[in-house]
């Protein structure tokens, strides 16, 4: 039972892996898309896209960082591939730019973008390394078991961060409450005394 179970949930691994479909959009003329993905430190990340029409409108792509640095970018576009290796995990954007015309057409924006396990090329390894079918496969199942981890590492990270922030709000509204009560406290005592003194000079009180 258990390695019927071992053997369906592999399966439905290696389905995932070889079912991955890229992204189709539409582009209106005069207007900029971006489409944004996240990955992984030191991870390469393929790309492939197509315009339909392309003699009818003027395209461009660019590829950039969360900081705004180009890592691909090609004017008057039809079809073409980007690749490039990210420096740590963080979002990077992919944006289609149709110049304005006269014309109220759109064209199709097709985008297929890999990194990690989906972007290694397997079956070169595997002539490579001699491999067998079921040892491609296993290839796959423990690069795709590393990026889990690696995603699991990366969401305790930012949950630590996140707690580590929250503490330090609640300590620093406490901190700011206590301070209020000792300054309403003080101008408290400042205006007794004050109408006292007030109240004694004019011989209200002794």
């Amino acid at each position: 039972m258990r390695f019927i179970c071992s053997v369906s949930a592999i399966c439905l691994l290696f389905c995932y892996l070889s079912t991955i479909k890229g992204l189709r959009f539409k582009l209106k003329n005069g207007v900029t898309k971006c489409i944004q993905d996240e990955a992984h430190k030191d991870v390469i990340v393929h790309g492939e896209y197509e315009i339909t029409a392309p003699h009818e409108h003027t395209t461009h792509i660019k590829v950039r960082d969360v900081k705004k640095h180009i890592l691909y970018q090609r004017d008057n576009i039809k079809s073409g591939k980007f690749a490039f290796t990210t420096e740590d995990f963080d979002l990077f954007e992919v944006c289609f730019e149709s110049q304005p015309d006269n014309t109220d057409t759109e064209q199709e924006v097709f985008l297929n973008i890999k990194h990690g396990t989906e972007a290694k090329d397997f079956d070169k390894m595997a002539k490579a390394e001699k491999l067998q079918p079921i040892e491609v496969l296993l290839k796959k199942l423990e690069s795709l078991a590393d990026e889990i981890v690696q995603d699991f590492v990366v969401m305790h990270s930012k949950s630590s961060k996140m707690r580590n922030i929250n503490e330090s709000t609640h300590t620093r509204v406490l901190y700011f409450s206590i301070l209020s009560m000792v300054i309403l406290i003080g101008f408290a005592c400042w205006q007794v005394l004050y109408l006292r003194r007030y109240f004694k000079s004019k011989k209200l009180i002794e």
